[in-house]
Formats: structure tokens, C-alpha cells, sequence
């Protein structure tokens, strides 16, 4: 490291004012503080120190999310050969899993660091670590199928119009992960919501069993077919098609203990979106007009993305309230639409993404009110004690 570290130096004041390649200052500036600590320090103003920064937020994050993503290449394999029915051993499993995952992920960081650096270049401006977060979650929102040329398009929109057109990073009011997955579900529906994702593009005629559709546990409840939902069992532990990042619960709460743990995600939005999540489906069941609304908040909150969303979606803290208060509203609410939206219309059965996109747009709104019920209440408590 300490070879890089002088070669690097040596090539600095090229990419400084002056230098040869002083236009790419902010892309050397970003592969310099991505491999070291940066070096940089404040002269003036009062500031609050911290030993995080950005680089390392961004950082925790993505370790979280790493449990998801194995296991979502080692599925990506099982459900492959399960539905030619075939046994083969870990290695081919994970071989097959890595050939179709790995690409997605190359396309996601590709695309959107290509126009992060496009527009840090343009403003003369320092490359944020944002994006490490959002190229990460856009692959393990997308079904393993999908075209990478679908998953290039949807990343630059979601870069371009959901976080460049605010400002950059930290100023964006949707989260970036879930534009790209609604920009490819309204877009191009067939690729997100179609029942046979998860065979590897194999069709009946090449080699797919019999009884074996690749349906989603979702696609299967919004069609009735409610006794071919899965076990809680394979729900839980992820035997199931679905989004590459979505199907393994213990995965998903590992990366939301590791998130607690170190701060990084607000135990309060998770536990808030459960209790919504369970609340509606609570509602649902002491009307039971349908099949659908018949099945226990346990299989509700398993199905689907609606942990992953609650996890690593909801807890965005630039796109989330702020506030205490209103990240139990903030929470509650995501969980609560996001069971009504898959159960009242089954043409969007991951509500979660429609509604985590709805609550983002209110969440500025629900952290005034807060700020204002508390401005209120200390008004009135100081006139009690002028009076007193």
C-alpha cells in the first residue's frame, strides 16, 4: 500500500490546478479517497467532529447487505437447476449464481458512477460515496433475469432524475434504488412481475420440469393460489424465488442487526414498519373478504420484499424523517400501505416500493408537523410558568 501511496502522490499535481489533467481532478480525487483515509482538514467555521464519515456509513451499509447478496447468488443457482430438475453440487450452485448476479452488479456500478463522475466533473465537485450504497441495492432489488441493458437505462434515470436533479447526494427526496425498480416495473412490467424469473430465461421447452413455474410467493397470493404459498420455513430461509436480495429473511435481519448495532439504521423505522405491516394485515383478517386477506401477518411480512424494503430502503436517513417521532409515523405507515397495496390491487404485488417511494414524498412534511407540535407544546409550557 505504501507503494500506491507514492505513486499516487507523485501523480497528485497532474490533476491539480494547472496540471495536465487538471479536468479530471474530481476522478482522481475519488479513487484517492476510496483507497486512503483523505487528508484533508477545515480552516474556518466551528465544525463537530465524528470518527464516521460518509465513506465509512456508505461502508457499513453495503458490509450489511452482504449476507442478501451470497445468498442471493447461491439461489440464483438453486433455483436455476430446481427447475431443470437436476442435483448438483455447491460449486456449480454458486458458479451459476455468480455468472448471473456478478454482471448486474458490474452494470449497476458502471452506470451509475459513470454519471456520478460525468457530473462531478461538470460542477467541479468532489465524487460523493452515495452511490455505494444505491449500486449495490439496485442489483438485489431486480429479478435475476433481467436484461442488463434494462438495468443500465434504469440505473441513469434513477442517478439522473431521482438524485442529480436535487442537488446530489444527501439532497435527493426519493430513494435511488427504488426509482430504478419502478422505472423497470411500469416501464417494462413483463420483466419485474412476470411468473418466470427464476428460470434462468429456460422455458418449457428447454428443459423446464413440469410443476415447476418459477412464480413468486407474491405473484402466487395475488393470483389465489394461496395453498401454493411456501412454507414459513423456505419464506423465512429464502428457498423461494424472488428478487435477487429479497428471498432470505435470516440474511435480511443479520444485515438489520448489523445496521442497529452500529447506528447506521433506525431501529425505530424497522420495528414501526413491522408493527404497520402487522397492523394492516391484522385489519385484513377480521374482514377476510378474499383468500388473500386470510393469511397470518407472519406469512404477510415474509412474502415479497417488504423486511428488505423496511431494512435497507425505509431507513434511507437522507430520504426519511428525521425526526424521532416521525420515524415511528414515517415507519408505520410504509408498513401499513405496503400490505394494502399488494392486497387491494394485485397489478402491484410489491407494494413495499410504491409505498416507501409515497412516504418518502411525505416524509418532509411529517417532520414539519412534528417540529411544529413541539414548538407548540414548549410555547404553552412557558406560558404556565409566566403565569406561575
Amino acid at each position: 500500500m505504501k507503494a500506491l501511496r507514492n505513486y499516487l502522490d507523485k501523480i497528485k499535481p497532474q490533476f491539480k490546478e494547472g496540471g495536465k489533467f487538471e479536468k479530471l481532478h474530481s476522478t482522481f480525487d475519488a479513487i484517492e479517497t476510496f483507497l486512503f483515509v483523505p487528508d484533508k482538514t477545515t480552516f474556518k467555521g466551528s465544525h463537530i467532529r465524528d470518527v464516521i464519515d460518509l465513506k465509512r456509513t456508505m461502508s457499513m451499509v453495503i458490509i450489511a447487505m452482504i449476507p442478501a447478496l451470497l445468498f442471493g447468488i447461491w439461489n440464483t443457482g438453486y433455483q436455476h437447476f430446481l427447475s431443470l430438475g437436476q442435483e448438483v453440487d455447491f460449486m456449480q450452485i454458486i458458479g451459476y449464481g455468480l455468472l448471473k448476479v456478478i454482471p448486474i452488479v458490474a452494470v449497476s456500478y458502471i452506470a451509475g458512477l459513470g454519471v456520478e463522475f460525468i457530473f462531478a466533473q461538470i460542477r467541479h465537485e468532489e465524487v460523493n460515496e452515495g452511490f455505494l450504497v444505491s449500486g449495490m441495492l439496485i442489483p438485489l432489488v431486480m429479478p435475476v433475469d433481467v436484461p442488463l441493458w434494462m438495468v443500465a437505462i434504469a440505473t441513469i434515470f434513477a442517478v439522473i432524475i431521482g438524485k442529480e436533479a436535487f442537488g446530489g447526494t444527501g439532497m435527493n427526496v426519493f430513494n435511488p434504488a427504488l426509482l430504478a425498480r419502478a422505472f423497470i416495473f411500469f416501464a417494462y412490467p413483463a420483466k419485474i412481475s412476470g411468473d418466470t424469473i427464476w428460470t434462468g430465461g429456460l422455458t418449457k421447452g428447454e428443459g423446464v420440469i413440469d410443476g415447476f413455474s418459477g412464480a413468486t410467493p407474491l405473484s402466487k397470493a395475488a393470483s389465489g393460489a394461496i395453498d401454493q404459498i411456501p412454507s414459513l420455513h423456505d419464506l423465512f430461509f429464502g428457498f423461494i424465488p424472488g428478487s435477487i436480495g429479497e428471498t432470505s429473511k435470516l440474511a435480511i435481519l443479520l444485515g438489520a442487526v448489523i445496521l442497529i448495532v452500529t447506528g447506521i439504521g433506525s431501529w425505530r423505522i424497522m420495528l414501526a414498519g413491522l408493527l404497520g405491516g402487522v397492523t394492516m394485515t391484522l385489519i385484513f383478517n377480521a374482514f377476510a373478504a378474499n383468500a388473500y386477506m386470510t393469511l397470518s401477518p407472519l406469512t404477510q411480512v415474509m412474502m415479497g420484499s417488504f423486511l428488505f424494503g423496511m431494512v435497507f430502503m425505509a431507513t434511507d436517513p437522507v430520504t426519511a424523517s428525521q425526526t424521532n417521532r416521525g420515524k415511528w409515523i414515517y415507519g408505520f405507515l410504509a408498513g401499513l400501505l405496503a400490505i394494502m397495496i399488494r392486497v387491494f390491487n394485485p397489478a402491484y404485488p410489491e407494494g413495499v416500493m410504491l409505498s416507501i417511494l409515497l412516504m418518502n414524498a411525505f416524509a418532509p412534511l411529517i417532520d414539519y408537523y412534528v417540529v411544529e407540535a413541539n414548538i407548540k407544546r414548549r410555547l404553552k409550557r412557558a406560558a404556565k410558568l409566566v403565569k406561575s
